[in-house]
């Protein structure tokens, strides 16, 4: 469809609308079975029109991100509760859990610095490759989208409607601020356009995103990227990756779908080796 096209068509729905609101009232206009279907919230929220509402998860991003010029991204997963050094460990339970989450806050920085430098590449690219990607909440997110502003550059969020997470961080890029209800659809978006995936210290959700990732790695779903996890003592202690290869659960070649890192330059090495970029 040219800009022609989509320009007249979206005439031709506005003006639909304006004369929709100036019909007058009577029972046959008042009845939710003569409104607009588009425009009709009770009926798009119905079980039965379920497969609408993930396909216009897809598309409404992708069409932003097609219509941005946004061809590449690197992702970063990490936890929502890695405050910053020095911040409230708000998520804390118990002084153990204050304890760890305030030594884990070296992560924090360590993501920063990490999307600083990538988004130093984005800049060579105008903001159309290697741009940063997070959840586009607090934690690890937040340290992901605020360094690429450090830098100077755009970053994206996709943030999912959740109680623990109301509001998007602020560093996300407003138009680049995306928000959805299917974490099914957000994980495919994560993915589509990855050159690279950063993976921090984290809870259930960090585990989620990063089996998934090597699942469809292992299992030839999309392309070989590299997977880079940040902190090889935490990772080493929490996920024994060696077992699973001598239980013969994976491959062991398997364990080489991704690589320990523990700093900023040592993740982005890996990356401009993978892509012939400069260090």
């Amino acid at each position: 469809m040219t800009d022609a096209d989509r320009h007249s068509a979206l005439r031709s729905v506005e003006e639909d609308i304006a004369r929709v609101e100036k019909i007058p009232s009577t029972p046959q206009t008042e009845s939710p079975a003569y409104q607009l279907a588009f425009r009709d919230d009770a009926f798009l929220r119905r079980d039965d029109m379920r497969p609408v509402r993930l396909q216009l998860e897809l598309l409404k991003p992708e069409t932003i991100l097609n219509e941005q010029g946004i061809e590449s991204t690197v992702v970063l997963f990490g936890g929502a509760r890695l405050p910053e050094p020095g911040g409230d460990p708000w998520a804390a339970k118990n002084e153990t859990q204050r304890k760890n989450l305030a030594i884990n806050s070296k992560y924090y920085t360590e993501a920063r610095r990490f999307a600083q430098r990538v988004s130093q590449e984005a800049l060579k690219h105008d903001c159309k490759q290697y741009v940063v990607v997070t959840g586009g909440g607090p934690g690890v997110m937040e340290a992901g989208n605020r360094g690429a502003q450090d830098a100077g550059a755009c970053s994206i969020g996709l943030n999912i409607v959740l109680r623990q997470e109301p509001v998007p961080n602020e560093y996300v890029t407003p138009e680049l601020c995306f928000n959805f209800h299917y974490f099914a659809i957000r994980k495919m978006h994560f993915l589509m356009r990855a050159k690279a995936i950063a993976v921090f210290p984290g809870g259930f959700g960090t585990m989620d995103e990063l089996f998934e990732t090597l699942t469809l790695i292992q299992t030839e779903r999309m392309d070989p990227v590299p997977v880079l996890l940040f902190g090889k003592s935490f990772w080493q202690r929490i996920i024994n990756f060696e077992a699973l290869a001598e239980e013969g659960t994976i491959s062991p070649d398997d364990v080489n779908l991704f690589k320990f890192v523990d700093t900023a330059e040592e993740g982005w090495a890996e990356i401009a080796k993978a892509y012939g970029l400069g260090a």
